[in-house]
């Protein structure tokens, strides 16, 4: 009964009334669009930018488009007579052929005024068909259920699409006047003053970085990176609790949040639980070991100093993602996220290595870190926030007189060089020392060694070994090791050390 009610509905809807929905288009705006740019050349460029042939839903539209173009940027005249013997001569369109058709375009052609105005709306629209195929792709995507697109991996290849649209949608590019770059320059120097510190980018916490790098800029990869045991994640550790720590937001007068100081950071812990990360900082604060706090070998005074900590802790806007093996596409719709849910201003990796590329195979493994790189730094940009990304170094360190690391000395380095804005690494002269020490206390070279350890012990230099915005050379830090802490030297006279 049920079937024959619905074909009784079926087929009383008349040929006549049944509407199928055509994608968004403006023929009229085309028309208008391509006969302004035969009438006057000079139109094309007004719109040459941003709108593309594919942005053209009439096919022979983009055909003429596309030709145009190529004659115009080959410094030739394209009109009517110049273009149709680049098109198919016998083409219909309608009751015209294309001679006929090029020639009412610019008959009927509206005035180059107005050419970017029609060029936008055609832009739109096509931006308006590419959302309806990612949405039609959602949906049959999801009907089909394939084996190899689960639906998490759906949702974060939708998020890519949707981002990448978004990014790519926008025709405000080109050119800036540069009375525009100076006034966005004098902003930024106006922020930086008002900013605790004076800086132009985010504190670190640790001024002797402060001072050579100007803290964190937006949209800057900085790799941090060292051997195991220089402390390279206790670093960027102390670095994300600084900065979430000193955050002050500033409301804005579309009501949202803006950091003042400091910033929510989102961190990316690969390799290490949250509880692990939590323990480091909570021992970083309190003074407490963690050794000591793992254990529970603790007294009453400092439980109480690790429950107060734990307290303050709360209100820190620092976010732990603790997955292992995350790729990079997953890395960015969760960063996307947390930026649109909590707001972010620092992200960082732990670290680049322990990441998988978005491709399917992961044979070739330097063509997997340059995705990861390239993919980070394209997240920077979209974001507009500074990544830290943690990254190893070959063993080839180690069998050098010279441990000091150099950028060669990156894995996988070349991309990781590249695309970085500013590489550190970590490096403590008192691990190499330590594990050089003489067996024999009555050795003649005992003395000399432990001259030289007392100099580098509980000392640590961050080398900037590249720096686009900044000069190269090391900052002298103290580590305390059994907090996991870096800090400022306390005493000045280190800084002979330091490379200028």
């Amino acid at each position: 009964m049920m079937m024959n009610d619905a074909a009784r509905k079926i087929a009383a809807v008349a040929p006549s009334e049944q509407h199928y929905r055509e994608a968004p288009n403006n023929i009229e705006a085309e028309q208008a669009l391509l006969g302004a740019i035969l009438m006057n050349n000079d139109a094309y460029y007004r719109v040459s930018d941003f709108l593309k042939p594919i942005h053209l839903y009439e096919p022979l539209h983009r055909k003429i488009f596309e030709v145009a173009g190529d004659i115009i940027r080959m410094g030739k005249i394209a009109n009517p007579v110049t273009i149709k013997t680049f098109l198919k001569a016998d083409e219909k369109v309608g009751d015209m052929t294309v001679s006929q058709y090029l020639a009412s375009l610019v008959s009927n052609a509206v005035t180059v005024i107005n050419a970017e105005d029609y060029g936008r709306a055609i832009y739109d629209l096509a931006l308006r068909r590419a959302l309806i195929t990612i949405g039609e792709d959602v949906v049959n995507i999801a009907y089909d259920a394939p084996l190899d697109m689960p639906p998490q991996s759906q949702i974060e290849d939708t998020e890519r699409r949707l981002f990448e649209l978004a990014e790519n949608g926008r025709y405000d590019g080109g050119f800036q006047a540069f009375n525009d770059a100076v006034a966005l320059a004098i902003d930024m120097a106006a922020v930086a003053k008002e900013r605790d510190g004076g800086l132009s980018g985010i504190s670190t916490g640790i001024h002797s970085l402060d001072s050579k790098m100007g803290g964190l800029q937006r949209s800057d990869l900085i790799v941090l990176a060292g051997r195991p045991g220089m402390g390279k994640t206790s670093l960027a550790t102390n670095i994300a609790y600084n900065i979430a720590a000193a955050y002050e937001g500033e409301v804005q007068s579309d009501g949202s949040m803006k950091a003042k100081n400091g910033g929510v950071v989102g961190f990316y812990s690969l390799e290490m639980s949250s509880e692990q990360l939590a323990t480091r900082i909570i021992s970083e604060q309190t003074e407490v070991s963690s050794s000591k706090i793992r254990r529970g070998d603790i007294n009453d005074a400092d439980f109480e100093k690790l429950v107060a900590c734990s307290m303050m802790m709360q209100k820190v806007p620092l976010f732990i993602d603790q997955t292992g093996g995350i790729s990079i596409a997953q890395l960015s719709a969760r960063a996307r996220r947390l930026k649109r849910q909590r707001g972010l201003d620092v992200l960082v990796v732990d670290y680049i290595q322990l990441m998988t590329g978005s491709g399917k195979s992961s044979d070739n493994r330097v063509q997997e870190i340059t995705q990861i790189t390239t993919g980070l730094k394209a997240l920077g940009k979209e974001l507009n926030v500074p990544i830290i990304a943690l990254s190893q170094l070959s063993r080839q360190v180690e069998s050098r007189d010279d441990k000091r690391p150099q950028l060669s000395d990156l894995r996988e380095s070349g991309s990781i060089e590249q695309d970085a804005d500013v590489v550190l690494f970590v490096f403590r002269e008192e691990y190499y020392v330590k594990n050089s020490e003489p067996r024999d206390l009555h050795d003649p070279k005992y003395p000399e060694w432990e001259a030289l350890f007392d100099k580098v012990k509980g000392t640590a230099d961050v080398i900037i070994a590249k720096q686009r915005h900044g000069p190269t050379g090391t900052v002298k830090l103290a580590f305390q090791a059994e907090f996991t802490r870096f800090a400022d030297l306390a005493d000045p006279s280190f800084t002979q050390y330091e490379e200028h």
